[in-house]
């Protein structure tokens, strides 16, 4: 049976997904959801689909799964790929996944949307400064633990990388210009040439241009 994933293009997290399902080589579909018309808010898709009104949402068979670390982590799993190959390599490929969640992609996600989907009549600069100047404090630490190293853990791409790339491949402004970043710059072109990359309005149903 083939894994559907909900998802749309815009959505970093979904995209973190994504491109894990296309890495691994996996037969996947995805399933558009409406996002900026309310389908993940309705009370059809928070009653059958994700109660937390997100996306992505996993399935694969009678396995229904949301929240991009939990449903990359699953991939791992099943593929045997991103998930380090020592026990101190998992623990550092969890803390990474961890501190994105919490530190980078949540911080990337709601300045891009502050800055380019909201409208502009309600887009606020000093909150959107304010995130912007912390966003930069973890694209610091990203830039700084990527010195000299090809991947965040171990030798090969892990659920690590997969996890903090999510939102750094998207055009919009958002605070993020990678010629600022030059070990994030080479980190994203490598995973640019894996096999199976591709552009998260290339992989996902749904771009701003849809609604142009």
């Amino acid at each position: 049976m083939t894994m559907k994933l909900h998802c749309f293009g815009e959505s970093g997290h979904s995209y973190k997904v994504a491109l894990a399902l296309n890495l691994a080589g996996v037969d996947w579909e995805p399933v558009y959801v409406d996002f900026f018309n309310g389908a993940a808010r309705s009370p059809e898709f928070r009653s059958k689909i994700n109660n937390m009104g997100e996306c992505p949402v996993f399935i694969d068979g009678d396995t229904h799964l949301t929240q991009s670390g939990v449903i990359i982590d699953y991939i791992t799993e099943k593929t045997g790929k991103f998930g380090g190959t020592t026990p101190e390599e998992k623990r550092d490929v969890l803390r990474w996944v961890l501190w994105d969640n919490h530190k980078m992609s949540s911080l990337a996600g709601i300045t891009r949307f502050l800055t380019n989907f909201l409208p502009a009549d309600k887009r606020s600069p000093d909150v959107i400064a304010f995130h912007k100047g912390r966003l930069k404090v973890s694209l610091d630490i990203l830039n700084t633990a990527l010195e000299g190293r090809e991947w965040l853990v171990g030798d090969t791409i892990t659920a690590a990388d997969l996890s903090c790339c999510g939102y750094l491949f998207y055009p919009e402004e958002f605070g993020f210009d990678r010629s600022s970043y030059p070990n994030i710059d080479a980190w994203l072109t490598r995973i640019s040439e894996l096999p199976g990359w591709k552009h998260p309005y290339e992989l996902m149903p749904g771009s701003p241009a849809d609604r142009a």
